[in-house]
């Protein structure tokens, strides 16, 4: 990611911290509305991650705590994050991160650790409506741990074996639990690794489709959360809807960087009041 040098003492810098299930982010503004700070640690609430994140966080902007003006938290732990100034639901935040990291984008699909979210957004970048499955792990990133745990493989190796797949074997089973099982006995068959792989990201696709089904998918679409690293999610997504689909480096940031963003409109305000 591209990091901008904090500036003068008088510059106004504002901090969100993204305090997910399965990871914490936090991002550092200026008041030009540039990063100047951020991290991203793999643990989330109920850990020592937003204290991590944070930490490391200003250590890249080279600042101490002091020199952060207003801080905006949010994310499934955001109410236990007590050094917050404001807490604002992770659906605003994403939906304001995602117009900052595309601007022009309508149509959001977030999908992080345990959950999944699509987002509609206005031609000016506003939250009109969403879908969520937070219900069940399917086609999360937990779901893809799992997975990559069976085949004994680091989470980051899953794109990269999913390239060399010429099909895909169905994964039938929507449960994580029962998929794992059937995963387990596809490896007992001696399978073709890469396109099971191939399969996997396909029924993790398939669960992103159908929420941006029901929500309504309005072009330019973002992929933002975690998985968005994965390159095979990415193109068995876009297979199945027949579209295109963007990423970003900052797109597992996308819910820090809208708090960060809400945190600077307060200051503002507060500063102009």
């Amino acid at each position: 990611m591209l990091l901008v040098k904090a500036g003068v003492s008088n510059e106004m810098l504002t901090m969100g911290v993204d305090i997910g299930s399965a990871s914490s982010k936090c991002m550092i503004m200026n008041d030009r509305l540039q990063v100047v700070g951020f991290s991203v640690i793999p643990v989330g609430t109920g850990t020592s991650g937003p204290r991590r994140a944070v930490k490391e966080a200003l250590e890249a902007a080279g600042i101490g705590i002091e020199g952060i003006s207003y801080t905006v938290a949010t994310g499934y732990g955001r109410n236990t994050y007590e050094a917050a100034d404001e807490r604002i639901s992770e659906l605003s935040c994403h939906a304001r991160g995602a117009a900052w990291i595309s601007p022009g984008v309508r149509t959001v699909i977030d999908i992080g650790g345990q959950d999944a979210k699509a987002l509609s957004l206005s031609e000016e970048g506003k939250l009109v409506n969403f879908v969520m499955n937070d219900k069940c792990a399917a086609g999360t990133g937990r779901f893809l741990d799992v997975m990559a745990r069976v085949i004994e493989l680091d989470i980051e190796e899953l794109a990269a074996m999913d390239e060399k797949a010429d099909g895909a074997i169905q994964i039938s089973s929507i449960c994580t639990v029962f998929a794992e099982s059937e995963v387990i006995s596809q490896l007992a068959g001696n399978v073709n690794v890469p396109n099971l792989i191939a399969g996997i990201h396909r029924s993790a696709a398939v669960r992103a489709a159908s929420l941006l089904k029901r929500l309504g998918i309005t072009e330019p679409v973002l992929m933002t959360g975690g998985v968005a690293k994965n390159a095979g999610v990415v193109r068995a997504l876009e297979r199945e809807l027949g579209l295109s689909i963007m990423t970003s480096p900052y797109s597992q940031t996308a819910g820090a960087l809208g708090a960060a963003l809400f945190a600077q409109d307060r200051e503002r305000k507060d500063k102009e009041g």
